[in-house]
């Protein structure tokens, strides 16, 4: 088994109180993607959000398994009444409404590019894009089938959950492919 990378957070902050540090970042981590959820086109039945965006960066930034733990707190806090939903959303409601399968992608999401920059694939522009392309298109495979659920049709899923956010989502992949690799030089 080969060495993991290190990803940026353990960078500048070190292994003192390991646990301090981990609840300091899956917080941050959660809160982070809490603020991008409120830039935002409002769309029906999904909104058009920076939540996404922030969803990789975490991911990237706090590898595989406190990025996941970053999004399910930031599901948990937002189904216990935090405003942290896309437009200040919030409530049990929403974790069964049309964006719950997106919210329970963002896990899945955080974990699998969190992974892939474990290995270090984040951290050149040549190849940070398959770990945000992965990420994506597993936002995408959750929201879109629990979309498809609710309205009964995976065409109306791709037509509303999908097709409108395909060209905002490259533009924030892109986003994400250039600022790690930048963040990795400036480190350096």
């Amino acid at each position: 088994m080969t060495a993991l990378a290190p990803t940026l957070t353990n960078r500048f902050i070190p292994n003192t109180a390991a646990w301090v540090r981990d609840l300091f970042l899956i917080l941050t981590g959660s809160w982070l993607v809490a603020m991008f959820a409120q830039v935002g086109i409002p769309l029906q039945p999904v909104p058009i959000t920076g939540q996404t965006f922030a969803v990789l960066l975490v991911g990237a930034l706090l590898g595989s398994k406190r990025g996941a733990a970053a999004m399910i707190a930031y599901i948990a806090q937002g189904g216990l009444g935090l405003p942290f939903f896309a437009g200040g959303a919030a409530g049990i409601g929403i974790l069964t409404g049309a964006t719950a399968g997106y919210l329970l992608g963002f896990v899945g999401t955080a974990y699998a590019v969190g992974w892939l920059a474990e290995r270090g694939l984040e951290r050149s522009v040549r190849t940070s894009i398959l770990p945000f392309l992965v990420g994506t298109v597993i936002i995408y495979v959750f929201g879109v089938a629990w979309l498809a659920i609710l309205l009964g049709s995976l065409s109306k899923a791709l037509q509303f959950g999908m097709l409108p956010f395909v060209m905002g989502d490259l533009i924030k992949l892109g986003a994400a492919a250039l600022i790690l690799p930048g963040a990795w030089k400036f480190v350096k």
